[in-house]
């Protein structure tokens, strides 16, 4: 029979955690310095966790994290970590595991569970929403030009416009991915790129490009250097709907690429809403890994 008893001493589960964060980090192209900024804001977290352990007739089976909190305003759980020893994996534990994750949950008010993934979901969240996934790929000596596309800084002229554009962009691919409503995600938007650019077009560490085939300009890129340590974080790299489809998308990861390796990070990692199948698509094709994948389901389950 399937038990499930809270830990008091949670050190060797999160010696383990570390462990595997760790190598999901390096498999992701991401460098140990910036693993280790990583898991510092997995250790911040996790102090509120509950954490299980698994058994079989008193056998350990693997480890189940949760937690329940405010979510912009909606309580939701969240399974931190669900992990089924190797020998043990493929005999129902983890839909066991699952099952006893939602109910802690729900009975603690919690309206939807979220779930923080590092490998592919499998059957177990299948049913879970994508809410939004980080991918990010080790770059290589620099990207030859795509077609005719080059890339240019932004002038302040042009920053104004593409501002509220991307103001809009960010606000519906929130709204896309179903966690907030119309009014929260534009205040969330209005909030963020506040924090985000205080000093607009001149905020350090930022680069701004308009990317241009023939001369015209076709779309836009925003990256953010220093991320974390060797990581360049691209908050955007967008080409104007009228241009899609033929190619550009891939000519804008190779600028954003470049202007990477260009400000001496070595690699690029960016986040994708859930519902964005396109750029998700994009990102497999250019071979940027997911680092995390997040995924969520309103409570109580649907029964089946």
């Amino acid at each position: 029979m399937t038990e499930f008893s809270v830990l008091d001493d949670r050190a060797d589960w999160q010696q383990d955690l570390e462990r595997r964060l760790r190598a999901s980090y390096a498999a992701a192209g991401i460098g140990l310095p910036a693993a280790e900024q990583m898991l510092d804001g997995v250790r911040e977290g996790i102090g509120d966790w509950t954490v299980a352990v698994i058994t079989d007739a008193g056998a350990r089976v693997g480890h189940v994290a949760v937690a329940v909190g405010d979510d912009n305003g909606l309580l939701a759980g969240r399974i931190g970590d669900l992990h089924i020893d190797a020998p043990h994996a493929g005999g129902g534990y983890g839909r066991a595991a699952r099952d006893w994750a939602e109910g802690w949950c729900a009975e603690r008010g919690a309206a939807r569970i979220g779930v923080r993934l590092t490998e592919p979901a499998g059957e177990l969240f299948a049913t879970y929403d994508v809410r939004g996934q980080v991918r990010a790929r080790l770059l290589g000596s620099p990207p030859e030009p795509v077609g005719e596309v080059t890339a240019r800084p932004m002038t302040r002229g042009e920053f104004p416009e593409w501002l509220a554009s991307e103001k809009a962009s960010y606000a519906g691919d929130i709204i896309r991915a179903g966690t907030l409503s119309h009014e929260e995600a534009l205040r969330k938007s209005d909030r963020d790129f506040a924090d985000l650019l205080p000093e607009g077009l001149a905020t350090p560490d930022h680069t701004l490009l308009v990317l241009e085939a023939a001369g015209e300009p076709i779309g836009t890129g925003w990256l953010k250097h220093r991320h974390l340590p060797g990581v360049t974080y691209g908050y955007g790299l967008h080409v104007q709907e009228r241009f899609r489809g033929k190619g550009y998308g891939r000519a804008a990861m190779a600028a954003g690429e470049g202007a990477t390796l260009a400000a001496g990070d070595s690699t690029l990692m960016f986040t994708v809403w859930g519902g964005n199948e396109v750029a998700m698509n994009l990102y497999t094709s250019a071979g940027y890994r997911v680092v995390e994948e997040v995924r969520y389901l309103a409570l109580p389950r649907p029964a089946a």
